[in-house]
């Protein structure tokens, strides 16, 4: 495997790289990815900008946030035009990285958007402005391709896939690839696929290996040389409501994502 170089400090912050992280399906580590890929780019100087776009608010939670006591929350920047992005915007224990909370209030968004103008572009609008002040913008999407998705996908220049090693989350990809290619087509032509991630990696087991060896031939180079095996830390690290690097930073899942962090930083994926 290629040993990625460690990034070297920006001296400038913006403007910011928005980045989805996208599955339909649930439980392949899509929030995991979004926390600790964010924690470990800003332990390497990147300014970033967690968007939890989920209305379970797991994003937050695993920030250390709690989003029903939060003032405002992303349902409030897509509803109400008068709000100002960085009046909703909390800070973090980890230096250099920034949350936009969510909560259940995010789920009446999608039947509310259905009547308005441009819906597919609100979460675009509610972000602009931010991008000067940050290097990476990473949106953390609700396990559907619903409407909230599909305006995080308009919102962003790219996707990044969390994709467990089992077959049934691979089939799903084709659908999602699917969806991409659609909103590239109609709506947002600048979008491409960053990465595919493999997650919930399990080296012991045939299956895990034949999951990645037909991935790896599906889709080729998108998928990153950086895979996150199936550890306990995680959902540990969850509960303590902070990301693996600080709760356990010398723990394999930590240099895992710390791994990840520097090869996106070497493909372009990010500044």
């Amino acid at each position: 495997m290629t040993a990625f170089p460690v990034p070297e400090p920006l001296t400038s912050h913006g403007p910011a790289r928005v980045i989805a992280l996208c599955n339909q399906k649930g439980g392949v580590g899509k929030t995991t990815t979004s926390v600790n890929l964010a924690a470990s780019l800003a332990e390497y100087g990147r300014k970033v900008l967690v968007v939890d776009f989920d209305p379970q608010g797991a994003a937050s939670a695993g920030l250390g946030v709690n989003a029903n006591e939060a003032d405002l929350t992303i349902y409030d920047l897509l509803m109400k035009s008068s709000v100002d992005a960085k009046d909703a915007i909390r800070p973090t224990r980890v230096e250099n990285l920034d949350l936009l909370p969510a909560n259940i209030d995010l789920s009446a968004a999608e039947v509310q958007l259905v009547g308005e103008v441009a819906r597919e572009s609100s979460l675009d609008r509610a972000l602009r402005g931010l991008e000067d002040d940050y290097d990476v913008i990473l949106i953390d999407c609700q396990p559907s391709l619903g409407l909230l998705t599909v305006n995080a996908l308009v919102a962003a220049h790219g996707v990044v896939i969390p994709l467990a090693c089992e077959y049934f989350a691979m089939r799903g990809v084709a659908l999602l690839v699917e969806t991409i290619t659609k909103v590239q087509d109609r709506l947002n032509p600048r979008l491409t696929i960053d990465a595919i991630i493999p997650t919930m990696y399990d080296g012991r087991t045939l299956h895990s290996q034949e999951v990645v060896e037909r991935v790896r031939e599906a889709f080729g180079e998108r998928v990153t040389e950086s895979m996150i095996h199936r550890t306990v830390k995680f959902p540990d690290a969850s509960v303590a409501a902070e990301p693996i690097t600080t709760f356990a930073p010398s723990h394999t899942g930590a240099e895992a994502y710390r791994e990840l962090a520097r090869e996106l930083v070497a493909r372009g994926a990010v500044a």
